[in-house]
Order: C-alpha cells, then sequence, then structure tokens
C-alpha cells in the first residue's frame, strides 16, 4: 500500500493526498511570485517516492534541480524547522531530461500519422475549409499506403494532392491550390519555429516515460521548455498529444493502489487558449476518460478561469496559492476559487486568498471516499530535492547515464511518402547505390542496436493492422472518426 504524501501543513492538520485517489486529478493555482513551482515539486518528489513515474514540463529551468539533492538553502531550513518535520532529508529524485530540440534532454519525436490531422490543424491555426483539405490528404496517404512521418513527407503529399486534384476529386473531395497554399505556408513557419525537430523517428515510446529506478522510486520526466516555450502553440500541442497517446495506448487499470503515471501540464491557459469547441470538448472526454487508465492529470495555471467549467469540476485535488484582485476579471476569479472549495467554518476564503504569503496556500485533497477534505490554510512542505536549476554540467552527466542515451539521439529516415513520391519522378538506376542517390538519403555508417529498435518499435506505431497499410493515428483523431 503506497503512503500518503504530505503536501502541506498547519499548526493542526497535515494535508495529504492519498494515492490511490491521485488520480482523480488536480489543479496547482496562483499568481506569479506565490510558490506553484515549489509545490509542483514537492507533489512530484511525494508520487516518485512512492514508485509512481511523473512527467512535467519545466518553461523556466528551474525544476532541473529536482535531480540534485538538495541542502544549504536557509528558506528551505527555516521551513522545516517552522513545520515540525522530524523525517525531513534532503535527497535527489531519478530524473530522465528530455529536449525536443535535443539540446537540455533526450529529443522527443513523434511522427506526422502520430499526430494526426486534427491536432496538426489547430498547430497550424487552419480553418474549417483548410483542415478539410488535410484531412483529405491523410486519407489519400493512408489509402496508398504511403508513410508520414515528417514535415517533408507531408509538404510532398500536400504538392502531390494539389498536383492530381482532378484525379481526387470525386473521391476525397475537391482540393483547391489556394488551401494546399495555406498550409504549406503554415507548414513553413512551422518549420521556422523549429517544428521539424518534432517530427521524425525513433518516435517516442511511452513506456520510456513510465520508468522507476533500482530503489523502485518513479522517474520524474522533465521535459526542459524554455527553449520551446517561445513557441507556445507546439508546447501546448506536443503535451496534449502526450496525454492523447497515454490515453490511447493504456489498457483500462480500474481503481489502482497508486497512479501509473502523473501528469502535470503546466501553463495549462495555453491548452485552451483559441482552441476549437470541438477541441475543447475531446479535451474534456480526455481528462474524463483518461483516470480509468490509471493516469493523473495535474494543470497548473495562474488564474483557475483559465481551466474551462467542464474541465475544472473533474479536479478533485486543489492547491490554491495567493490571487491578486486588482482588476474585475482577478475578483471574478478570487470568487470562482473561493466557491470551489467544501467549506470550512473556521476560514473566510475569498479573503484569505487574497492574504496568502509565498509558500502559503488553500489545500483541499479526496479523502478515502473520493469527498474533498474541506479546505485549510496551510505552508506547503518543502521538497528534499534542490529548490533551483541544475548545472549545465549536472544536467549533462544525468542525460549521460541515463538508461536512454544514445536511444533518441540519432535521428533514422527510412523511406517514406517524400522518397516514394521522388521515385515516381525521379528515373532511378538499377544498382543500390544509384538507388540511394536517386532519391536523397544517404544511410548512416553505422546505427547501434538501440537505435534499431527504437526504429522498429517506431514503425509498429506507424503501420495499422487493415493489411498493414494504414496509418495510426492519435485518440483525438480517432475519436473523429480517423482510425479504422
Amino acid at each position: 500500500m503506497a503512503n500518503p504524501i504530505l503536501i502541506a501543513k498547519n499548526n493542526e492538520i497535515s494535508s495529504v493526498i492519498l494515492p490511490r485517489m491521485a488520480n482523480r486529478h488536480g489543479l496547482i493555482a496562483g499568481a506569479t511570485g506565490t510558490g506553484k513551482t515549489v509545490t509542483l515539486q514537492t507533489l512530484a518528489e511525494g508520487f516518485s517516492k512512492n514508485g509512481v513515474p511523473v512527467f512535467m514540463a519545466d518553461v523556466k529551468g528551474d525544476l532541473s534541480g529536482m535531480s540534485q539533492q538538495g541542502g544549504s538553502n536557509p528558506r528551505v531550513e527555516a521551513r522545516v524547522q517552522q513545520l515540525a518535520l522530524s523525517d525531513f532529508s534532503y535527497a535527489k529524485c531519478p530524473v530522465t531530461f528530455w529536449d525536443m530540440f535535443g539540446e537540455k534532454g533526450h529529443p522527443v519525436r513523434t511522427t506526422i500519422a502520430e499526430m494526426g490531422p486534427l491536432l496538426l490543424s489547430r498547430l497550424l491555426n487552419l480553418n474549417d475549409v483548410q483542415a478539410g483539405v488535410l484531412n483529405a490528404v491523410f486519407k489519400i496517404a493512408d489509402d496508398k499506403g504511403w508513410l508520414l512521418l515528417d514535415l517533408k513527407d507531408l509538404r510532398a503529399m500536400m504538392q502531390h494532392a494539389s498536383e492530381n486534384s482532378a484525379q481526387y476529386q470525386a473521391e476525397y473531395g475537391n482540393i483547391s491550390a489556394a488551401s494546399v497554399g495555406a498550409v504549406q505556408r503554415a507548414l513553413l513557419q512551422l518549420e521556422t519555429q523549429g517544428a521539424d525537430m518534432l517530427f521524425g523517428e525513433p518516435a517516442l515510446n511511452l513506456d520510456d516515460l513510465m520508468q522507476t529506478d533500482e530503489q523502485g522510486r518513479g522517474v520524474v520526466n522533465i521535459l526542459m521548455s524554455d527553449k520551446l516555450f517561445n513557441s507556445p502553440r507546439i508546447y501546448a500541442t506536443l503535451l496534449l498529444w502526450l496525454l492523447s497517446e497515454l490515453f490511447e495506448k493504456l489498457p483500462e487499470a480500474g481503481d489502482l493502489d497508486k497512479p501509473k503515471l502523473v501528469f502535470f501540464f503546466d501553463e495549462a491557459h495555453l491548452l485552451f487558449n483559441d482552441a476549437p469547441a470541438v477541441l475543447l470538448e475531446k479535451i474534456e472526454q480526455v481528462v474524463r476518460l483518461i483516470r480509468s487508465k490509471g493516469v493523473g492529470v495535474y494543470f497548473v495555471s495562474q488564474n483557475p478561469l483559465d481551466i474551462p467549467d467542464a474541465v475544472l469540476g473533474q479536479l478533485g485535488n486543489r492547491v490554491q496559492h495567493a490571487l491578486r484582485a486588482f482588476t474585475p476579471r482577478d475578483q471574478k476569479a478570487v470568487k470562482s476559487a473561493a466557491t470551489t472549495f467544501r467549506v470550512n467554518p473556521k476560514l473566510d476564503v475569498e479573503s484569505v486568498i487574497t492574504e496568502l504569503g509565498v509558500g502559503e496556500a488553500l489545500v483541499s485533497f479526496l479523502d478515502e471516499k473520493g469527498i474533498p477534505t474541506p479546505v485549510e490554510r496551510a505552508f506547503v512542505c518543502p521538497p528534499g530535492s534542490r529548490v533551483g536549476p541544475a548545472t549545465d554540467a549536472e544536467r549533462a552527466e544525468s542525460i549521460r547515464t541515463s538508461i536512454l542515451n544514445n536511444v533518441y539521439e540519432k535521428q533514422v529516415d527510412r523511406e517514406s511518402a517524400y522518397e516514394i513520391l521522388k521515385a515516381q519522378v525521379t528515373p532511378l538506376a538499377g544498382d543500390e547505390d544509384d538507388a540511394t542517390a536517386a532519391s536523397g538519403k544517404k544511410e548512416p555508417a553505422s546505427r547501434g542496436d538501440s537505435i534499431l529498435e527504437a526504429a522498429a518499435k517506431s514503425a509498429a506505431r506507424a503501420i495499422g493492422s487493415q493489411l498493414g497499410r494504414q496509418i495510426i493515428r492519435g485518440i483525438l483523431g480517432s475519436i473523429l472518426g480517423g482510425r479504422k
């Protein structure tokens, strides 16, 4: 049985998260500088100690310190004494670093096929007509068995569909040159933001996010996002894709003693800003149903109003840091946050929210019956790992000694739509060397077994079961009727 996770404490009560209720999701909210990052670190550390793997994005670089043992921090030591934490000890967490750009962690990649047309349309900010053309192009690729792995595959397919629009019109609908041009321009803009690093192989194996170390502690997966955060739409879409893939690929688990994985979605407002209604509906559905797969989702946001009511109502575990009430919207947020807690007659919640100090919060977690506990005002317990960033050298050493080192670092470019279409317009010589030259591909001199294994797993995920030719899409695409 997993141990309760102590999150916050006051003179009268200790507020804990029960691991078997942790997959009922949660919210960490509060204004900038009120202590959300340390709260997130304390939660993640508690889950790790209980053998629960964690995924989180580090948008400021502060969370990388979880890979190092804490100590020599006067504020932490003062809080330990204030809360009389007799069993507190400094210890680092097992951490795996990830980075879409491959600079500060293992590369994170997916394929165009796995991302699917719905999320790509969101990523490219397409209108309904352009999104319809993109769906048609995906269907053409499906029917022909041409893999869409990276951006050049999709660009080649868009060009092919445009040049042969008359041939495809009867079966797939009108594919106008104007819509294709708009999609191509959006793809070009996406590439300039670095998204070409996101698409390709070896694609991420979700099992690698759900590891424990030799001591049975859950591995904390940190997506280094300080650079990625400069492209907020890519950031939000990547995290949403990860969440939807977990929903699709994990089996039903029922009620567990502890989650299989806890997923923290930082800067959650980016997920919901300007999202079309159909996407919001699917996000709500995924959040509601992923609980049964053993995954807990915790949204981190400055303002609880950033989270749609349909999603907010599913977040049973709450940590609310201070909010400011300078504007009418701020005042609305304060009232909204106050009404979501179970009443505690000792507290005037609406007033207290604006008075909380740094590291202080209003907390309410689910009890053993799944009922929210009365809200309490308490201080968040400090983490035992370092509060603040790891150095470049420390992070590089963590990457070097990781069991995933050299699994994802070498990109593999196998035959897919781009190569097939190029071969149709470029006569190939009979020998293998000429064929390689005509396709524009250069085979690497050697590849490690781990790379080949990772590429094979990518291939398995990219090829469906119907005659081995249908391209797999993520759950958000299949919910809309994409998967066969």
